[in-house]
């Protein structure tokens, strides 16, 4: 037993037994043998037995052969000590020089360290080296390499161009805490371990307009950014980011949570994780989401910041209602919110595209950001922002991968009752194929009397790689710049309701693949367009761990909105 925990570098050390040893043979205490004499003496013996005596049979010592071969899998280090001038072999993990150990203690789990330290007083002191926790902050939490330097910019820099960029150089040690005297060890232990449930997508519950926050460690920082999408049309252009709260260390090495929100820069917030896959944000200071001119100015602030222009420039009056409710529904919050865990979709080889997350045009809506997954033989497109008719975490779009539409020419491309014709026969000529393949299979059943198999049905033709496109006269499009290509084309629906999601039901429509990057999709009866684009950011800490458990998520999702 003594052996194996030496071995292990656990319990006494050979050095303080061999102490031990002297100060009792100081004190005339002869007659406790040296533990490690005993084992070199029953090595001595072991291996006179194996190789058939002593100095008779001209054998004094066996070598390390000699101990593999009797199954011990120990080798004699007093017959080493007397045969050999080289290094000695380690016998315990204590013993490997302190670079290895370095090297070895990187590559564990930042939560079985601690466990590492209460080994040894040597292992206590390597696991205070900079090198161990800046890997674990990096591979564990994506930081970037050098702790005080996000994108070539200083923690001071980072401080007041990301996170307050209303600090003035007056007033900015006042606010800034010591960053540099902080390592990485303090960042992982206080900063980044206790948060790191919080890190990844999620959707805040503001009714039918859900969301999307991304949680993201950001330098010396975790920062919860509010994502939104590009103003109305401009679907291609990319995300909007708006920080809901941040959380830091201060020089007590104590993580401190502010709320972002409002016009008067960072303020006292909290963060509770009570339930599973889920946060809640408070507020501790809502004055300071007020502005002086009252509810007109935050409205005109908001509304320049949501939709890109004033109330004045917005001639649909059925729109400015839609603007007006959403401001006074959403306001109201004041950013003390609950927060859901969602997950990209799974990627599978046989995906008609890369699934994940679009921004698309929904009419006096605006745009909404969908995410598209693959289910077998259908392509299903779920919201993550809603609108009061059809609200976040709804199915947007749902189509039939087995039903592929081809296209007709250009011409007969801008009729619309042409193109529905089309695609309604799609959409019935699989159901009537079914038919009549079963009923051809009990036929020839009946005339032959076995269970043959039923003919194959008649192979349909396969659409070309690349194809013009144009949309029918009549249809409404948000974007009057669409592409003039397209991959594919299937049979598909899109779901549509009254305000306050009443009378929900699933209207007929065409799925236009454009390309890796871009759909839309024709409401047929509505005679409207949808140009979906990818969003391209990179959302880390966010993919499903497998298909069970995202399709558990979008029933959830449905769930809460319904």
């Amino acid at each position: 037993m003594a052996v194996c925990a030496r071995l292990c570098g656990v319990g006494q050390s050979r050095r303080c037994r061999r102490r031990q040893q002297q100060n009792q043979q100081g004190q005339g205490s002869d007659s406790d043998m040296d533990e490690e004499e005993e084992e070199r003496i029953v090595g001595l013996k072991q291996s006179d037995a194996v190789g058939g005596g002593g100095p008779e049979s001209g054998t004094a010592t066996a070598g390390p052969s000699d101990a593999c071969e009797n199954g011990s899998g120990h080798v004699n280090r007093g017959s080493l000590d007397s045969t050999s001038t080289g290094p000695q072999h380690p016998q315990s993990l204590a013993e490997l020089p302190p670079e290895l150990l370095v090297e070895t203690f990187s590559l564990l789990p930042g939560t079985a360290l601690p466990n590492v330290a209460l080994v040894c007083k040597k292992f206590r002191q390597i696991l205070n080296t900079e090198t161990i926790w800046r890997r674990r902050c990096m591979e564990e939490f994506g930081m970037k390499e050098n702790l005080r330097e996000v994108e070539g910019v200083s923690s001071r820099d980072i401080y007041v161009k990301r996170v307050n960029p209303r600090v003035k150089s007056g007033r900015f040690m006042k606010l800034l805490p010591d960053y540099e005297h902080m390592d990485y060890r303090d960042v992982y232990t206080h900063l980044l371990h206790p948060y790191r449930q919080i890190l990844g997508l999620w959707q805040p519950d503001i009714g039918p307009y859900g969301g999307l926050l991304n949680v993201v460690v950001d330098g010396l920082f975790i920062i919860g950014w509010m994502y939104l999408p590009p103003h109305d049309p401009r679907v291609e252009d990319p995300m909007r980011r708006r920080p809901l709260f941040r959380i830091h260390l201060w020089e007590s090495k104590t993580s401190t949570v502010e709320c972002m929100y409002g016009h008067k820069g960072p303020h006292k917030g909290d963060i509770q994780t009570g339930k599973k896959d889920e946060f809640s944000t408070k507020c501790s200071q809502t004055d300071h989401h007020r502005m002086p001119g009252g509810r007109q100015e935050e409205f005109r602030t908001w509304l320049e910041e949501e939709w890109g222009r004033t109330l004045e420039e917005i001639f649909h009056e059925h729109m400015q209602e839609l603007i007006l409710m959403k401001f006074i529904y959403t306001s109201q919050y004041d950013n003390c919110l609950t927060y859901r865990r969602i997950y990209l979709p799974p990627t599978m080889p046989s995906d008609l595209l890369r699934p994940g997350l679009f921004k698309g045009t929904y009419g006096s809506h605006g745009l909404e950001i969908v995410m598209l997954s693959f289910h077998g033989n259908s392509a299903r497109a779920t919201k993550l922002t809603g609108d009061p008719n059809v609200p976040a975490g709804q199915l947007t779009l749902d189509v039939d991968l087995s039903r592929p539409v081809v296209l007709p020419e250009l011409k007969h491309q801008r009729n619309i009752e042409e193109l529905s014709r089309l695609a309604m026969d799609t959409a019935t000529a699989e159901g009537a194929c079914s038919d009549v393949t079963a009923a051809e299979g009990v036929e020839a059943e009946r005339v032959t009397g076995t269970d043959s198999p039923p003919p194959e049905p008649s192979s349909s033709i396969s659409p070309p790689e690349s194809q013009p496109f144009v949309l029918p006269l009549g249809v409404m499009a948000r974007n009057e710049v669409y592409p003039r290509t397209c991959r594919k084309c299937f049979y598909g629906t899109g779901l549509i309701a009254g305000h306050g999601f009443t009378s929900p039901e699933r209207t007929p429509g065409l799925f236009v693949l454009f390309d890796a990057d871009r759909f839309g999709f024709i409401w047929l009866e509505l005679k409207s367009f949808s140009l979906y684009s990818r969003l391209t950011d990179n959302l880390a800490h966010s993919y499903a761990p497998n298909m069970e458990g995202f399709e558990a998520m979008l029933g959830n999702m449905q769930s809460w909105t319904s």
